[in-house]
């Protein structure tokens, strides 16, 4: 009863209830759902407090950018039903000013993740072309693991969201985390334009993934280790991030001495030996499933498989993340 009450007093009002319609689109910025409601950031961001209070919606600061989604399912869904019931009875101009509105915001967000690129383009290729083309990368991906479902997918360090863009169609949840908002910011653009529902972004950073022990059937790392202080620690995080026989693939470079890469793009790692990613899977209480090597441009693409095996491994985590960290 004191949910119930909680849920009725957060939905008294016009404001909260077109906010519920336009999350159910999309997650949203404060300032984005000011500018479709036509109210002040202020006005916006009491009525946001109100719903999250009542767990109707969920906070998440980005940078300088506070994010708004939709809470938990159990509680939403009841209430969006409610509220399709109501809509179908009389015409709604409000709703149809708010789309409108919201189709402004999507349009500004994909002619701003443009620019980024184009602005970047340069950068852009001279990347790609130290290896192969990424499409027989992700082809490969493909091929490792499989065309079953993927269930609760995890993309580390997605970067722009190529790799949920890819993988999301087949997964039942699919979660991108990037330490970058300006990165996240171009990935929701482009997840938005794509219609994928079931995605979701989150600023966090690999050495502490916002998912509980368990609550990932795959995880991608995707051309992020050679940036990683600790490749190590990371696996070892993504690991705990498993199920039981989840599974891990990493695709990234085979160890290379293009040195200036490391002042040219950042990169902390010149590639891995299926030795080290072999070691540093073992740590982790990983085995590995499969590699695949792919050969043909400046630098030699790997992609390492590994599978967390069913419960029963005695290693404990905190002590196998000390060991990875020493790696």
């Amino acid at each position: 009863m004191t949910q119930a009450l909680e849920t009725f007093r957060a939905l008294a009002d016009s404001s909260r209830l077109r906010i519920l319609r336009l999350l159910r689109t999309m997650e949203l910025s404060v300032g984005e759902l000011a500018l479709v409601l036509g109210q002040s950031q202020p006005r916006v961001s009491r009525h946001v407090k109100i719903l999250c209070d009542a767990g109707l919606t969920e906070r998440r600061k980005e940078g300088s950018w506070v994010f708004v989604a939709l809470g938990a399912r159990r509680l939403v869904e009841p209430v969006l039903a409610a509220i399709d019931a109501l809509d179908g009875v009389t015409a709604d101009a409000e709703g149809t000013t708010d789309a409108a509105r919201l189709a402004a915001v999507r349009a500004d967000r994909a002619a701003s993740a443009s620019q980024w690129f184009e602005a970047h383009a340069s950068e852009w290729d001279a990347i790609r072309s130290l290896h192969i083309a990424e499409s027989e990368v992700e082809g490969a991906m493909r091929r490792l693991l499989g065309e079953a479902p993927l269930g609760r997918l995890v993309d580390i360090g997605t970067g722009t969201g190529r790799m949920i863009e890819l993988f999301a169609p087949r997964a039942t949840s699919a979660l991108g985390i990037d330490r970058s908002s300006e990165m996240l910011r171009i990935a929701r653009a482009k997840i938005g334009e794509r219609g994928l529902a079931n995605a979701e972004l989150r600023q966090a950073d690999l050495y502490s993934l916002p998912v509980a022990d368990g609550g990932a059937d795959v995880a991608i790392v995707h051309h992020v280790l050679h940036y990683a202080q600790q490749p190590g620690a990371a696996i070892v995080e993504a690991a705990r991030a498993l199920a039981p026989g989840g599974r891990l693939l990493i695709a990234d470079f085979a160890p290379h001495d293009r040195e200036e890469l490391r002042a040219q793009d950042a990169h902390t790692r010149l590639g891995f030996s299926d030795a080290q990613m072999a070691g540093w899977f073992e740590i982790a209480g990983l085995s590995i499933a499969q590699t695949e090597t792919l050969e043909g441009g400046e630098l030699t693409v790997k992609i390492w498989l590994g599978r967390k095996p069913a419960p029963g491994n005695p290693k404990q985590q905190r002590g196998t993340f000390q060991e990875a960290q020493a790696a």
